[in-house]
């Protein structure tokens, strides 16, 4: 058998999830508006892969329907609000409990699967629902983690977790889409609307589109190339390779990641209430998407 076909996918979802893990601290170093990052971290991962697009999926795009424009239409608006809510809650609460309630996204899959497509939540599912939720709310009662975020912290929370919903819809918007579309056209279609929502956000809100420094320029290309490209776009190659199961229950290392970068490169220490209750969120997630998987098996 040959090693490097069992070693590599394992160490590129090591590398996607590290990937990930370092987008909130990117967001945090940035002082542009957190739609501002939002827009040009979507644009240029945009730039990125739709050459790949293009150039090996063309037909693909002619035989995209209507229904799956428009579908996969939605799907960007959805990551277009992910994006713009989880931004702005790393200006108002810690890399900790952003970061780790925006993971909760699995329990909002199970719950709008269940509400629109009719799939059954059963008794272990509904378990780790609860569990997740218990630990949310915990995370609710943490300190901010600084006098600058004092009194934010509910505010801040609420985002990532309208962050966790919106990337929720942006699944379940997909999921039929990719049964009948690759990858890459696909996402193709979801950045771009994506950019168009955000560049209307952006203007909606009145920022500036330039006139901003270099490092803001190198921190935006690096939210594209680090989490859009190395963390996301890998893992889906990974998918390819390992069972999902073991791709969702390796991004639950995204938050642990991320907490441990703050901690060095921030100084942000999360209080004992944070760190606990982010431990039952993610005790809580692990369930829901051990079950979810082993009772539907591999879902885009």
């Amino acid at each position: 058998m040959n090693t490097d076909l069992e070693v590599t996918p394992a160490v590129a979802l090591a590398v996607a999830v590290f990937a990930t893990s370092t987008s909130a601290i990117l967001v945090r170093w940035s002082a542009a508006p957190s739609s501002v990052a939002a827009f040009y971290r979507v644009l240029f991962t945009t730039v990125l892969v739709a050459p790949l697009a293009v150039t090996r999926h063309r037909a693909a795009f002619g035989r995209l329907s209507r229904r799956d424009l428009a579908g996969a239409a939605v799907a960007g608006l959805a990551l277009a609000v992910h994006f713009a809510a989880w931004f702005e809650s790393l200006e108002h609460t810690t890399v900790a409990a952003s970061v780790t309630l925006v993971q909760t996204q699995p329990i909002f899959v199970a719950l709008g699967a269940s509400l629109v497509l009719g799939e059954r939540i059963d008794r272990v599912t509904a378990a780790g629902i609860a569990v997740a939720i218990v630990g949310a709310a915990a995370m609710s009662l943490g300190d901010t983690g600084g006098a600058a975020l004092s009194g934010a912290t509910p505010y801040g929370n609420a985002l990532a977790v309208l962050g966790a919903v919106t990337v929720a819809g942006y699944v379940l918007a997909g999921r039929s889409i990719r049964q009948r579309v690759p990858l890459f056209p696909y996402v193709t279609v979801v950045y771009g609307a994506c950019v168009l929502a955000l560049f209307w956000l952006v203007g909606l809100q009145g920022h500036s589109y330039v006139g901003y420094p270099p490092r803001e320029w190198l921190l935006f290309f690096g939210l594209a190339v680090g989490p859009g490209v190395f963390g996301h776009t890998v893992s889906n190659w990974v998918l390819e390779h390992l069972e999902s199961v073991v791709v969702s229950v390796a991004w639950l290392g995204e938050p642990v990641g991320a907490t441990l970068l703050a901690l060095v490169l921030l100084a942000e220490v999360p209080d004992a209430v944070t760190i606990a209750g982010g431990l039952v969120v993610i005790a809580g997630v692990a369930v829901t998407t051990l079950e979810r998987e082993r009772g539907h098996g591999t879902a885009d």
